[in-house]
């Protein structure tokens, strides 16, 4: 069996994240499961989500929609108590250089930084909230994660970026160049990213780990996580945020 790298884990919620795990491992391993030791942290994250031992891990929607969703189950979803979203969803944070102080509407034309091309909070999200605006962002910047895209906008490699918002407090909190970058707006909620599993896991028994896990966690670390608890979103949820075309195809 093998349990998965968590979405938000850095160096400084590093422990935090080892103290989750083991808290959760010992309630499955009380419940007869084989739960490994440790998190993997090596495994590229789509090899370790359709990996037949996969045990438990955490995904994004829209790698979950697009390719995952024949190939996992679900288990639950963190609820962060995020300002402005239902419980168990979350939204993107664009940002901006501190000094830029142009309104969304202005950034049409402007290069987006954006993670990963499968990025629900990262990529997906800004380019709906810019089609609710009547434009779509061709000119990006491929960073490979929210903190580097967030680097690439305050060192003017990019004019916006489309930050995670937990990720956003996370860079706020520990990342010096935060400073130079202010929001711009916030994006609609999505429900947040969710706890997967092999298609035959045990998802009842995962379910009550997770929840009686961070239940059990000191006050820090679950501030730290910005962890409320977990929520069942069922998978329709899911399903129903629409797509952005991929990046590169020349629409827009």
């Amino acid at each position: 069996m093998i349990a998965g790298l968590p979405m938000y884990d850095r160096p400084e919620t590093r422990a935090a994240n080892d103290r989750l795990w083991a808290a959760i491992r010992d309630r499955l391993r009380a419940a007869g499961i084989d739960a490994p030791d440790g998190l993997d942290r090596d495994t590229a994250p789509f090899d370790l989500w359709t990996d037949p031992e996969l045990l438990l891990a955490q995904t994004c929607g829209f790698p979950y929609r697009a390719a995952l969703q024949d190939r996992v189950a679900l288990v639950a979803t963190p609820d962060h108590g995020l300002p402005g979203c239902p419980p168990g969803f979350y939204n993107s944070v664009l940002v901006a250089r501190a000094d830029d102080r142009r309104g969304f509407r202005a950034f049409r034309g402007a290069r987006l930084a954006y993670n990963e091309p499968m990025s629900q909070s990262g990529y997906a999200a800004p380019q709906f909230h810019a089609a609710l605006h009547g434009f779509r962002f061709a000119r990006m910047l491929r960073s490979g994660s929210h903190r580097d895209s967030a680097r690439a906008v305050a060192g003017g490699a990019a004019d916006i970026a489309a930050l995670d918002a937990v990720s956003w407090a996370l860079i706020r909190r520990f990342d010096g160049f935060a400073a130079d970058l202010r929001e711009v707006e916030r994006t609609l909620a999505t429900p947040a990213l969710p706890y997967i599993t092999r298609p035959d896991g045990p998802v009842a028994v995962l379910q009550a780990a997770l929840a009686e896990g961070i239940a059990s966690l000191d006050p820090g670390s679950r501030a730290l996580l910005q962890l409320r608890g977990t929520v069942d979103i069922p998978a329709e949820s899911y399903l129903r945020v629409p797509n952005p075309p991929p990046p590169g195809d020349g629409r827009g």
